[in-house]
């Protein structure tokens, strides 16, 4: 459905909100779709106050968000696609932050809590294998209802196997809620759920934006020494490899000269000194 077909059911004030929408899209370069779903008040406040500097967080329903978002979608190509992003309690956001460091910002002022029935699940919910502080009963018939394998080991309940019981938008019923409550397992994530963020005609969506820093100069600081070794196997020169592959001919040579005997400066110690040993060792041997 195109803009031109809600105009008529547009009161003047949601046409407000929808031009101030509009506005914020067209001056901001970085967009994002956050999902406000079960964010408290004051958490919301908190947050607020911390990105009040960088970043503009406006709520308004989902339809409206939607035609403001069709009637730029020409002078910002690929708008559109924030369109399925927007989930839950939607709202958007405005900044000129990067999409990653904006993403990291809203991650760290994230905290866990509780599942509640009804709630849509954050991201794959998964029940390790393990020990629980159940004793046998009834619970076994329970975890099984919610799709956990268990059994009885050592007078305990334990866990099987590790168990999925939720996927990333499935809603959560009540059964599962209170088992997970029960486990001690809290899933849920209160805080600004960036779904996605648009950049120069790019959606950037969760599983992108949640890099782990750590995990990835890891695999950058093997990839430059996969890249060196190659390089040294292949004897590629480069400024990194140039003096190492320099240094390694020259052992090369200077033990190939040895081996055959080769007497040249660099090694004429090591010839005599070998020379010396193997004497050495005849006179040893023949108890000279």
């Amino acid at each position: 459905m195109t803009a031109k077909e809600y105009k008529p059911h547009i009161s003047k004030e949601k046409k407000e909100t929808v031009a101030e929408f509009v506005k914020l899209l067209k001056e901001y370069p970085i967009i994002g779709a956050v999902n406000m779903e079960s964010l408290p008040t004051k958490q919301l406040q908190n947050m607020r106050a911390q990105l009040r500097e960088t970043v503009v967080l406006k709520m308004a329903k989902r339809r409206l968000l939607q035609i403001a978002i069709e009637q730029i979608k020409d002078e910002k190509k690929g708008i559109e696609e924030l369109i399925p992003l927007l989930r839950g309690m939607p709202a958007l956001l405005f900044t000129k932050d990067n999409p990653f460091i904006l993403y990291k910002k809203l991650a760290k002022n994230k905290s866990n809590a509780p599942a509640k029935a009804g709630q849509t699940a954050p991201k794959e919910i998964v029940v390790k294998a393990g020990p629980t502080a159940f004793a046998p009963g009834p619970i076994i018939s329970e975890l099984g209802t919610v799709g956990i394998k268990a059994g009885i080991d050592g007078g305990k309940v334990v866990v099987k196997a590790d168990s999925v019981v939720a996927k990333e938008g499935d809603v959560i019923p009540a059964q599962l809620a209170g088992i997970l409550t029960r486990l001690g397992i809290e899933p849920m994530e209160i805080g600004l759920d960036l779904t996605g963020v648009y950049e120069d005609g790019s959606i950037f969506k969760k599983d992108i934006l949640a890099v782990d820093e750590d995990e990835y100069i890891a695999k950058i600081g093997q990839a430059g020494a996969w890249a060196f070794n190659l390089a040294v196997e292949t004897a590629y020169l480069t400024d990194k490899t140039t003096e190492f592959l320099i240094q390694k001919a020259f052992r090369d040579s200077k033990n190939l000269a040895l081996e055959q005997g080769i007497m040249c400066n660099a090694i004429a110690g090591d010839i005599l000194a070998k020379a010396q040993a193997q004497a050495s060792a005849l006179k040893n041997e023949a108890k000279i």
